[in-house]
């Protein structure tokens, strides 16, 4: 008689990094086809929506929509704010997706979820377990300068890559047999450019004006594009270092730039291919 082997419980820790987490589809596709439970859920910015939508069981509708995104598209949900706490209100986004998915509650959703937020006034982390599932994604996603922050129970919130790019924490006491984090900031691919090649850059953040920028200068998104992501890489060492995952799937930073959704099939597969490399021998 065959014993089946029983199936391997995941924690999932969906780290943050814009559109490089596109990645994060790629990778929960190789666990679902490799027969992986994932009974609980960790993530922030991008994270948190790829991890949200996972969790309440939509992923196909959002990855046949993003799949489908043009730079068109994307500038088309650029609402802009008028206000000085952001470039972006991210209602036509958030508005999108609730048509999509469905205005869900994270404590209904058949999968453990938790979407991290911070509390930048007061330097605290915010782990986001109850409530409406958008809200929590919006205020996790809430990149500073880019979009505006939420205001969730008297908080108010914005990215949760700013305290915790990879969110260990709130899955490390759960009692499943493996974590699996996912690091998008990862060495570049291309460790010997600098951070300015076309290439890497995403498309908001091209030079407004060539002419006025000598070769090594860069625009003032860029700056604060590279600025996040060189603060979020300090961090997520020191949190790896704290609450090490028993397997760690690295996505280099400059995969893809920061708004690049228009690459969706490029990094879903990217995702697919590094969780096979990284977990192919957990199959034994």
């Amino acid at each position: 008689m065959t014993r089946i082997k029983p199936r391997k419980t995941v924690s999932l820790v969906l780290g943050s990094g814009g559109a490089r987490g596109l990645a994060h589809i790629g990778i929960i596709r190789w666990l679902q086809e490799n027969d992986f439970a994932v009974h609980s859920i960790s993530g922030c910015s991008i994270g948190s929506v790829i991890g949200g939508i996972y969790a309440s069981g939509q992923l196909d509708k959002f990855e046949n929509w993003v799949r489908s995104l043009t730079l068109v598209d994307i500038a088309s949900y650029m609402d802009i704010s008028w206000g000085i706490s952001g470039l972006i209100k991210g209602d036509k986004l958030i508005n999108k997706l609730k048509e999509l998915i469905g205005d869900e509650h994270i404590e209904r959703l058949p999968i453990k979820f938790t979407a991290v937020a911070a509390d930048v006034k007061n330097e605290k982390e915010i782990w986001l377990t109850k409530g409406n599932l958008f809200d929590s994604i919006r205020a996790s996603i809430s990149l500073p300068l880019f979009l505006t922050p939420v205001t969730i129970n008297n908080r108010e919130l914005i990215d949760g890559g700013v305290l915790n790019p990879i969110p260990i924490a709130p899955v490390f006491s759960d009692n499943n047999d493996i974590i699996i984090a996912v690091n998008l900031g990862a060495t570049p691919k291309n460790n010997n450019k600098t951070p300015a090649t076309e290439d890497n850059k995403s498309w908001l953040f091209k030079k407004n004006d060539t002419k006025e920028l000598k070769p090594n200068q860069s625009g003032m998104y860029q700056i604060a594009d590279w600025a996040f992501d060189a603060m979020q890489n300090t961090i997520a060492r020191q949190k790896l270092a704290a609450y090490p995952p028993d397997y760690i799937i690295e996505i280099a930073r400059d995969a893809c730039g920061t708004l690049d959704f228009h690459k969706a099939d490029e990094m879903i597969e990217l995702g697919y291919t590094k969780a096979a490399e990284i977990l192919d021998p957990v199959l034994g």
